[in-house]
Parts: structure tokens; C-alpha cells; sequence
């Protein structure tokens, strides 16, 4: 008996040292870890990644920019059949015990002794969210010894629906989702709420292992776990067996929905991110922010397809510049297609194609194209091929389509039908690119001839009254050149530069009627380092020319003289009055033909000023900003016009709760409506004729062709909208001595208008006091007398009207000018 006592006592004391042992042990592990845990206070204020979103003004996704698919939400948002999913595949006793369930471990170790594998997670919730929020991912003792520490003291200071809403908000679930409401999206394309039984389990089957159990890469194997998952949800009675039996009898359903932008706007989308970059540096890709721009979803589309389809039109009028690539024929093997074509990247809605035969009986060619696979090609789509020589010169048109390309020609084609993405599976740790995205191609079988147009362009349109940006393109695609022409590129504006130069000599006294002589005129100066003998577009001389006619049919020489009577100083001073850039303008008479440097932004700009009646302008992109709260951080400010006082009115605006930009008078406004009148002109009757096909009477405009047609622009509006198009080369070079403002850019302002004046009524400036309108002698610029063959009338500011008929004058009036200054015009 004392025998069995001392045994009992020495495996007792044995026990007692064991234990005390491993408490000292585990006592010093907390004691030597603990200062290093982070205070589980910031898991309140941690912001989970979370893109950023850009937005039409309309709310249509433009983009999204981050590593990481989320969408937060809370518990209430959860149903509750989901929580329980995830509680059957990883803590079925989350609610019961106090952050580390010894049961759960148990039962894992039973289960790999049995199976072979863990089929319920040994960790609990809490320790995933101790472990995802703070710790890395290293298989170490330390590492799992702080788990479970912070586990302990998560339990203590959170309860346990806030450690749910953690888990659900942070899990990562494969293809860049994290998060169950990313998840739900990415894999059925649709609101946690709406995922049936066997989609909720197919989810809560991720987190384990996000590739093995992927539905999109393992089927097979997401079946099984999924099917495990709703056995387990049965046994803790979360579900019925009615409900076991139809959700594992469910098809798979998931497939590939990555957020699909609804906008093509690239360059637009760049300008948001560029910014929100300025304004909150790395944090912008994941601290939620969305942001609602100015941009109208339909107008911007159009832009972008307008300014497309217009560069596609020169390039098929200068022709065919042949195949992209050549390979050798016995290299066509139906196997090798696809890796032959993965080296050309598709360019807006072109995709490399490699031709495998050609049959002139047909009018048909045979190619392979990227993304789409087999596909034919019409001799139809091909006729406009004529091969490109020069700018000015292309060879004969073909006959039939070996005329064009031969087997092994790697070329460009355009689908016939709009293609669709439809995403396919991605692994669960690479990003999958536009190039890998298969598409819907059932349909997509015929094809057309095109090529990437080496010429570029851009195009701005924005609310002349506010500067808002309604819609900007600033390239043939973002994809094959992320550089933004229309705020980057700085080009010679030609003849759009005319209405600023007009608008000066209007606000100096003179008038539409002025006479100018449209001659010959040579310059000798050496600020100019050769003789100078400037022309008009023509090469012709057309005399004496009032101003009016002069802006429409964009005489040089008149405008020429006009700088040198107006002074070049005086006009530099006058253009920035009217804030357009002058520090690469030109210091001599150049400047009237446009020879200084200008963004197509700058001149969109200078065209609103003078849409709205002269105000200023300051164009802006973001129209709101708000974070991941949805609560708004930025708002763009309302713009006022103002006429006078406008300090002391910006100084009163300054405690409103919402900011106001007061937007100054910067011309006069009776000189502003008699340009208006001048350029409708332009489109009536003058170099913008081809607008008149929008059926409109608000339209003004001028067209604009650079020396040897390196630049092509067109600058029109209305009194609401201002919209610019320049169209040339990136680095300057001919355009074809056929092409001009005209041809090139009018026609995709024409298309673009087209939908964005689209139901709106006419909106002309309202005639402002102090204009008159006088019948004149079209020939003098004077009044006419009573009952004058060929009078016409014209408007004047009050004070700048030819003055009354002198009654012993049998002439016509004279000119508030004086007859000296008219005839020195004429003749000089």
C-alpha cells in the first residue's frame, strides 16, 4: 500500500513539474512575444484593400485600379444560411469557444491519422483573422504560438459577429477575390444574397486551399469539397436533408465575371488615377475610393469610337502598307497557330491574323486569328488595300486578294461582329491579362482587312460654362500608347488660332466690315531668318476682303496684316487676358497663322471661353470623391459667371458649405457675339461647310491646316458645348497635300456631335445690349445708301458703327476707321 502511495506521489509531483514547466515555458513565449503583438484596437481602424473605382458621370464603371477584387460588407448583409457554410468548413464552435477550440484540433489530428488529410481547418476563424490581418504566412512555431495569442486577445476585446464580418471581409478566395462579396461576384456574377445553397458552399470551400478547391480550375475536386461542406452543414443540423440532397444534385454554375468596364476610356481613366495618386499617394489603390467623373458614358464611348473610326478613314485613304509579319509556310500547322499569334498583341478592336490561304476563285482568304480562331476574309473588305508609296501616292487598286497578301502574311483584322469577352479561368495567383481573355466567338467568323493607323489624334469636349470634361480621347488606343495627345501634345494650331486674333481686333474697334487687301505681301525680317512670303491654302489673292469673310474663308494674308496692325505684343497681352498660353508662341507676324504650340486642351479651353460669352474656364475631370464609407471627401465646386465685383463675391462664397468658383468676364460680350456670328459662317458658308449636316443654326467652328498639313484641327460649339479635334502624327510630318482640317478632323467632331447635341434644343448667346445692326456696301465695309443693289447687313457694337451718310457725299458713307486707314489696307 505505501508502495502504490509513493508511485502515486512521484507520477503526481512528475505531473506537477510537467505542468509547471510548461507554464513557465508557455509564460515566457507570452512574455517575449507580447510586446511585439499589435494592439488589437487597430483591427477597427484597418481600411481592407479595396481598388479604386472609377465612375461615369452616369455611374458607369470606366475602371478599376488595385491588386485586390473586394467589396465590403457587413454581417447584416450576410445571410445567415452563409455564415453557417463557412462555420461547417472551418469553425463549426466559432460562437462557443474563446478564440483556440482544443476540440477542433482534436478532431483534424483524427482526421489526418484516418484520411490522410484535414478536411475541417484546425485553426479557428479567430486565429485566421489574427493570422490574415497581422501575421505573415511562415510555417514556423513563433508564428503559431502569436496566433494564437492574438486569437485570446481578439475574443477578449471583439465579439464575435465583428470577428466574423473580419474574416468574411478578409478571406481570400482565388482569381483576386477577397472577400465573400468579391467572391460571390467573381465566380457567379452575383450579390451575396442571391447565391443559392450549392453556390454558398462552393464559397465557404475556398478558403482551405484557394486553387485545389477553385470550381474554375479543379472542378472535380470544388465538387467534392463542396459536397463535404453540405454533409457537414446536415449533420449540425444547419440544413435539411430535403436541402443536402438538392444542392449537392446542383450543376457547377461558377464561371469567370471579373468586373467588365462599361466605358472605353482609358486615357480618362488614367487622368482619375494620375490624380487621386497626387492627392493620396499608394494608398489611393487600396483605400476604396471611388470616383465620379464629368464624363457622360454615352458621349465618351462615341468619342472614343468617333476619333477611332475617323484615323481608320485616313489611313485606308493613303493605303495598304502590307503585311505586319511573315512566317514560312510550313510552320502553318494547326497546332502551332495560336503560339504564332501570341507574340502580335490586339490593338483596340483589331487582332493579329495570319493568313493560311488564299482563294482568288472565291474572293475569299483563309486566316487564323488570334482570339478568334479559323475565320474568312471577303476580297470585299480588302479593295481600299492600294499599296501606300507616299503621303500623296499609293499604287493601283487590287484586283483580287493575292493582290494583297500572300500565305504566311501576318496582318490586322476587324470581326465583322462586335466581340464579347467572355473570361475564362484564371489561377488563383496571376492577374490574367486582355491578352489571355478568350472571347465569345460562336458568331465571329468573318473578318475585314484593317491595319493600326500609325496617324493619332485627340478630342476634348467640355461644358463651356463649367469647364466640366464631358468627354476626352487622347489616342487611336491606351493599349498601344498610353500618351494623352489631348493634354500632352503640344502642336501648331494653324487657322483655329484665327478667332483669338479676330476677337482682339473686335475688342480694339474693329469691325466685320473692316477691309483688309487679301495680296501678296513679302517680309525681309531677320527675327524670321528667310524671306517670308506667306499664302493662302489656295495660292490664289482675292483683294479687298471684309474681316467677316476673311475668318470664313480663312484668308492668311489678311490676318497676316491684321496682326501687324493690332501689334504682336498687344495680341500676346490680349491672349493672356484671355489665359491661353503664350510662352511658346511666336514673337512675330507667324503668330497670326498659328505658329505658336498648343494642347488640344488649351485650345478646347480658349473655344469655351468664347462659347459661354468669354468667361473664364477651368476644365476639370473629377466631379466627386468618396471613400470607402461612401461618404463624399471632395466635391467639385459650382461655377458662377460674374461680371464685376468678383472678388468680393468669391471673398463671400468663401463660408459656404459647398466651394463655388467664380468664373470671371474675360472678354467683352458684344465682341464675343459678333465672333459667334462670324464663325456660324464658317460652317454656313465657309471651310466648315460638312457641319451643316447635324441640321443645326447654334453651330460655329473653325477649321484649321498647319504648313504642309502637319497638324489638322476643328474647333466648334454652341453657347453650352465646346468641342476640339486635332488629327496628325506624332512626330510631325506631312499629312497628304489633299488632306486638311476638313477631311480629317471635322468629320470626327461631325460624328461625335452627332450623339452629343443629340435631343438638345439650339442654344445661342443671347444678344447682349449695345449691338446694331447696319445695312453696308459689301464692297467698302460703309453704309449703304437707300435702295443699294447687293447691300447687305451686318452687326457692330454700338460705338465701332460706320458712321452716318454725309448728304453732299454721293459716294457710300465712309468708315469709323477713316478712308486712310481703309485705302492703306487695300493697297499694303
Amino acid at each position: 500500500m505505501s508502495h502504490l502511495l509513493r508511485t502515486s506521489r512521484l507520477f503526481a509531483w512528475l505531473f506537477l513539474t510537467g505542468l509547471s514547466l510548461a507554464t513557465i515555458v508557455a509564460s515566457g513565449f507570452y512574455l517575449y512575444l507580447r510586446p511585439g503583438l499589435p494592439p488589437v484596437e487597430q483591427l477597427l481602424d484597418i481600411k481592407l484593400q479595396t481598388p479604386l473605382r472609377v465612375y461615369s458621370a452616369d455611374d458607369k464603371l470606366i475602371a478599376e485600379f488595385g491588386e485586390k477584387r473586394r467589396a465590403p460588407v457587413t454581417i447584416e448583409q450576410i445571410p445567415t444560411i452563409q455564415l453557417h457554410a463557412f462555420m461547417a468548413a472551418e469553425d463549426a464552435r466559432f460562437y462557443e469557444h474563446f478564440g483556440v477550440d482544443f476540440k477542433g484540433l482534436m478532431r483534424a489530428a483524427i482526421e489526418l491519422v484516418s484520411t490522410g488529410e484535414i478536411q475541417s481547418g484546425g485553426s479557428t476563424i479567430t486565429m485566421q483573422v489574427a493570422k490574415n490581418y497581422f501575421l505573415s504566412r511562415d510555417r514556423t512555431f513563433i508564428r503559431k504560438f502569436n496566433e494564437i495569442l492574438l486569437a485570446l486577445q481578439i475574443e477578449r476585446e471583439l465579439d464575435k459577429n465583428r470577428i466574423m464580418e473580419l474574416y468574411l471581409n478578409k478571406i481570400y478566395l482565388g482569381n483576386r477575390a477577397y472577400g465573400i462579396a468579391a467572391a460571390a461576384q467573381v465566380y457567379y456574377d452575383k450579390p451575396v444574397t442571391e447565391l443559392s445553397l450549392a453556390e454558398m458552399a462552393m464559397l465557404a470551400g475556398l478558403p482551405k486551399a484557394p486553387s485545389a478547391y477553385n470550381p474554375l480550375a479543379n472542378p472535380e475536386r470544388a465538387q467534392i469539397r463542396r459536397d463535404w461542406i453540405l454533409g457537414r452543414m446536415r449533420d449540425l443540423q444547419y440544413i435539411t436533408n430535403d436541402a443536402y440532397e438538392l444542392a449537392t444534385n446542383a450543376p457547377l454554375t461558377a464561371s469567370f465575371n471579373a468586373p467588365s468596364t462599361e466605358v472605353d476610356a482609358d486615357h480618362v481613366a488614367e487622368m482619375a488615377r494620375a490624380e487621386l495618386v497626387r492627392r493620396f499617394g499608394d494608398a489611393a489603390y487600396t483605400d476604396g475610393y471611388e470616383v465620379r467623373l464629368t464624363v457622360e458614358s454615352e458621349k465618351q464611348q462615341e468619342a472614343t469610337r468617333a476619333l477611332r473610326a475617323g484615323l481608320e478613314a485616313y489611313d485606308r485613304r493613303h493605303g495598304f502598307r502590307g503585311p505586319i509579319g511573315q512566317v514560312d509556310e510550313d510552320q502553318l500547322k494547326p497546332d502551332n497557330l495560336g503560339n504564332l499569334m501570341a507574340n502580335y498583341p490586339r490593338v483596340a478592336e483589331l487582332v493579329p491574323a495570319v493568313v493560311t490561304r488564299v482563294r482568288d476563285k472565291d474572293s475569299d482568304v483563309d486566316l487564323y486569328a488570334r482570339q478568334l480562331g479559323e475565320s474568312v476574309m471577303a476580297f470585299s473588305t480588302m479593295t481600299w488595300a492600294k499599296r501606300y508609296k507616299t503621303e500623296n501616292l499609293t499604287g493601283p487598286e487590287p484586283e483580287k486578294p493575292s493582290d494583297v497578301v500572300t500565305v504566311g502574311d501576318i496582318v490586322y483584322v476587324k470581326p465583322m461582329v462586335v466581340m464579347t469577352p467572355e473570361q475564362p479561368n484564371e489561377s488563383d495567383t496571376q492577374e490574367q491579362s486582355d491578352e489571355q481573355q478568350a472571347l465569345d466567338i460562336a458568331d465571329v467568323r468573318r473578318v475585314a482587312l484593317s491595319q493600326v493607323p500609325e496617324v493619332q489624334g485627340a478630342l476634348i469636349s467640355l461644358d463651356a460654362k463649367t469647364g466640366a470634361i464631358e468627354a476626352l480621347a487622347g489616342g487611336y488606343s491606351f493599349s498601344q500608347n498610353k500618351y494623352n495627345r489631348a493634354t500632352q501634345a503640344r502642336r501648331q494650331p494653324g487657322s483655329t488660332f484665327k478667332p483669338f486674333l479676330y476677337l482682339s481686333a473686335l475688342e480694339s474697334g474693329m469691325t466685320p466690315a473692316t477691309i483688309y487687301n487679301d495680296a501678296p505681301i513679302v517680309f525681309d525680317d531677320s527675327e524670321l531668318e528667310t524671306t517670308w512670303r506667306p499664302q493662302n491654302s489656295s495660292g490664289q489673292f482675292y483683294g479687298p476682303t471684309r474681316l467677316r469673310e476673311a475668318l470664313y474663308r480663312s484668308r492668311n494674308l489678311v490676318s497676316v496684316r491684321l496682326l501687324r496692325d493690332l501689334g504682336i505684343q498687344n495680341t500676346i497681352d490680349y491672349l493672356e487676358q484671355l489665359q491661353i498660353p503664350t510662352e511658346d508662341m511666336q514673337k512675330d507676324l507667324s503668330l497670326s497663322l498659328g505658329s505658336g504650340l498648343l494642347t488640344p486642351m488649351d485650345l478646347a479651353r480658349g473655344f469655351a471661353v468664347i462659347a459661354n460669352g468669354g468667361y473664364d474656364v477651368e476644365p476639370y475631370l473629377i466631379s466627386q470623391i468618396s471613400d470607402i464609407n461612401n461618404e463624399t471627401i471632395f466635391e467639385a465646386p459650382d461655377v458662377k459667371l460674374c461680371d464685376e465685383n468678383c472678388t468680393e463675391k468669391q471673398e463671400n462664397n468663401s463660408d459656404d458649405e459647398k466651394e463655388v468658383r467664380i468664373a470671371r468676364r474675360l472678354a467683352d460680350e458684344r465682341s464675343v457675339y459678333i465672333l459667334h456670328s462670324m464663325m456660324r459662317d464658317v460652317i454656313r458658308r465657309g471651310t466648315g461647310r460638312r457641319a451643316q449636316a447635324l441640321g443645326r443654326d447654334d453651330i460655329s467652328g473653325k477649321t484649321g491646316t498647319t504648313n504642309e498639313q502637319r497638324d489638322t484641327w476643328f474647333g466648334g460649339f454652341n453657347h453650352d458645348v465646346a468641342t476640339t479635334v486635332w488629327v496628325g502624327f506624332d512626330q510631325p510630318q506631312p499629312l497628304g497635300r489633299r488632306e486638311f482640317g476638313a477631311s480629317t478632323a471635322l468629320p470626327v467632331w461631325l460624328d461625335y456631335m452627332k450623339v452629343a447635341l443629340n435631343g438638345e434644343p439650339s442654344s445661342l448667346m443671347a444678344r447682349p445690349n449695345g449691338i446694331v445692326n447696319i445695312r453696308i456696301d459689301p464692297e467698302t465695309g460703309r453704309r449703304a445708301r437707300p435702295g443699294q443693289e447687293g447691300a447687305m447687313f451686318e452687326i457692330f457694337r454700338e460705338e465701332d458703327a460706320p458712321p452716318p451718310l454725309d448728304p453732299q457725299d454721293d459716294s457710300s458713307g465712309g468708315s469709323n476707321n477713316g478712308s486712310s486707314d481703309d485705302l492703306s489696307r487695300q493697297i499694303f
